[in-house]
């Protein structure tokens, strides 16, 4: 019986993904190059090139693979304010990681000569991220927690916009301090005036 094509194109897709998140922990993005994904993977570089643009296509995938291997959801303690301190910290310790920001800005700097890759980052990759938090805040506004006026998306910009801010110019260090002193303010603006403290 030959062998469903299907399930082996399936089979080189994760291998390809997985020797791509490899070579990236061992080598960094800089050095990563889709000829030693292909040969890590044990196919073709062809193959690569047959589903993906390039290697910051393939990275992008093997990323969003891995994001979605959860289910995505920011914790729900019932306390929006402590999930969101943790939330935050380990963003702020996610951009801190040496390894982890390299990957993360040699991406940023390909999608801005790469709209289509722009796209996918966003949508893919970002925008589920982005949503989950918004899903937690709106349940933080059900039980009276978080200002019912305030505009939702705005506050996940306004958790989010200064990290990615400091990260990408680097004008000051990201440390659990940092990523309090952001939840504090954002909780300052989102919290009844009856829930607020001092």
């Amino acid at each position: 019986m030959p062998a469903d094509p299907a399930r082996r194109n399936e089979r080189s897709r994760r291998a390809i993904l997985a020797a791509a998140l490899e070579l990236l922990a061992e080598t960094g993005y800089a050095d990563l190059t889709v000829e030693r994904i292909a040969a890590r993977a044990g196919v073709g570089k062809q193959t690569i090139y047959r589903w993906w643009r390039g290697k910051g296509a393939v990275i992008l995938d093997a990323l969003v693979d891995a994001a979605t291997a959860g289910d995505g959801s920011v914790p729900d303690t019932g306390d929006v304010a402590a999930d969101l301190r943790a939330l935050i910290r380990a963003t702020v310790a996610e951009f801190a990681d040496p390894r982890l920001s390299a990957t993360t800005r040699a991406i940023t700097i390909e999608t801005l000569s790469d709209d289509a890759l722009a796209e996918q980052a966003r949508d893919r990759l970002l925008r589920p991220q982005l949503d989950a938090v918004r899903s937690r805040l709106e349940a933080g506004r059900r039980v009276g927690q978080v200002r019912p006026d305030v505009d939702l998306d705005q506050v996940v910009e306004l958790l989010f916009g200064p990290i990615y801010h400091r990260w990408l110019l680097r004008t000051g260090p990201l440390t659990e301090a940092y990523a309090d002193g952001v939840v504090d303010l954002a909780l300052a603006a989102i919290t009844p005036a009856g829930l607020r403290q001092g």
